[in-house]
């Protein structure tokens, strides 16, 4: 599952999920038309559902709800490489040219990761990450299903050209999809 939780877009701010099954379901819970046309048209979805999505930031945790959803989690410290990501100036960090450069370097430190990529519908995309917070306890269920414990990411999600870090985390992160 990758929550997104955008304070700023061209959409204002929204929440959205993705959920890929363990039968390799693809959805996306979405909270209008135009998030889910955009995001569906960025990303491959074999399902897309609208839903009111919500996500609360605590210091030490988070909430994230929606139609059948629920996922309360409690955060640690930083997660692997936090310190390396803050050592870059943000104006570098999210630029373009430089995610393009380092793309190969992070998809070496950190498995099924990448900082640049194709996306859907000739669309490119790069992921500027900026922090990473461990993620220490989750308590979730879908459709009454209890999600069961914390566990690594295996095998990646498959939305787009990249995966999330194996290990679960809470990453701040600016993305920007360039348009063909």
């Amino acid at each position: 599952m990758v929550v997104g939780s955008w304070l700023q877009s061209p959409f204002g701010p929204f929440a959205d999920v993705m959920i890929e099954t363990t039968k390799g379901e693809r959805l996306l819970l979405a909270p209008n038309d135009k998030v889910a046309e955009f995001v569906s048209q960025t990303y491959t979805f074999d399902r897309v559902e609208l839903t009111p999505v919500t996500v609360e930031h605590r210091p030490d945790g988070f909430a994230v709800r929606a139609q059948g959803l629920r996922v309360d989690g409690d955060l640690g410290g930083p997660a692997p490489f936090d310190w390396l990501l803050r050592l870059v100036p943000a104006p570098v960090a999210t630029a373009p040219a430089w995610l393009g450069t380092i793309n190969p370097i992070a998809a070496r430190l950190v498995s099924g990761v990448r900082t640049a990529g194709s996306a859907g519908n000739g669309r490119r995309e790069y992921y500027g990450v900026r922090r990473t917070r461990r993620i220490t306890a989750v308590h979730a269920s879908f459709r009454g299903a209890d999600l069961g414990r914390l566990t690594a990411l295996e095998p990646p999600v498959r939305f787009g050209f990249s995966s999330a870090p194996t290990t679960p985390q809470m990453v701040s992160v600016t993305t920007t999809i360039v348009l063909p």
